[in-house]
């Protein structure tokens, strides 16, 4: 790749999606778009550079660029002490402090949907354990439709669901009836309660119309610039309802950004009233 293609994808990149693309990321993008100029019968970078920019390119490939490019890392139950707080603390607050019957809950960058369905599974049980009707919806959002498509399937391997308690598996999953194909589906119950939508975190504005009283938005700023942080952490702020929960990523913080967030736990804020 010549260093004129790459800063052309940097451009893109860092201006559309706020992924930080430093020089020493050329050969990782190289790679990753390797599949893209075999799948088009490209040559070279350059040729797939030209075309992606092009008016039919643009419209045909711009989302298979974004695909390759972002990184979908998540899993069931991941930083588990979240989600034990969750049960331990910010459910009962919001929920028997508060007097809320309808939970909306926001997901931000879902990937393949794993953290949206723990947070369905850790909210059933709740409900379950205290014997409480409580109502919920689970936003999940990503720039990628192809995660996206995986998501709303609600399928996933043995291998990817092996953290998932073998109690909460048999309550809220099913297993394939081919055993052959060592996967297994989130039941109906769950599914109906998350929905998935594409969202670029770098809009000026999101189509959003409900206040969240819980939002998990982890590792995601960790591929954004100071500013740009900045920005969308103002963004998702306006979208978290008074007195609700900010989840982010432990290597994350907000200690530079000027919002009414308190921290209550590690990488846990909650919104002031």
């Amino acid at each position: 790749m010549t260093e004129a293609s790459f800063n052309r994808f940097r451009t893109f990149i860092e201006g559309n999606l706020g992924i930080k693309m430093p020089p020493s990321k050329m050969i990782m993008l190289e790679t990753r778009l390797g599949k893209r100029l075999r799948a088009l019968r490209l040559d070279d970078y350059e040729q797939y550079c030209d075309y992606v920019f092009s008016d039919e390119g643009f419209a045909q490939e711009i989302q298979q660029l974004i695909d390759v490019v972002t990184t979908n890392e998540t899993d069931f139950f991941r930083e588990s002490h979240h989600f034990d707080l969750m049960t331990s603390r910010v459910l009962p607050s919001l929920v028997q402090e508060n007097g809320i019957k309808n939970l909306n809950v926001w997901s931000v960058a879902a990937s393949t949907g794993q953290e949206s369905y723990t947070l369905a599974m850790v909210i059933e049980e709740f409900a379950r354990a205290k014997a409480i009707p409580l109502e919920y919806k689970i936003l999940g959002t990503d720039i990628s439709e192809k995660v996206l498509k995986i998501a709303t399937t609600g399928i996933y391997t043995l291998h990817q669901a092996s953290k998932i308690p073998d109690s909460l598996k048999r309550r809220y999953c099913m297993k394939s009836k081919n055993p052959e194909q060592k996967t297994l589906r989130m039941t109906p119950e769950i599914r109906q309660k998350v929905l998935f939508r594409q969202l670029n975190l770098m809009d000026d504005s999101y189509p959003i119309r409900k206040q969240y009283h819980i939002v998990f938005c982890r590792n995601v700023f960790i591929y954004f610039d100071r500013p740009t942080q900045k920005q969308v952490l103002q963004r998702i702020y306006s979208h978290i309802a008074p007195g609700g929960y900010l989840f982010m990523g432990h290597s994350e913080n907000i200690g530079s950004v000027d919002l009414a967030l308190r921290s209550i736990s590690t990488a846990a804020y909650r919104k002031e009233e």
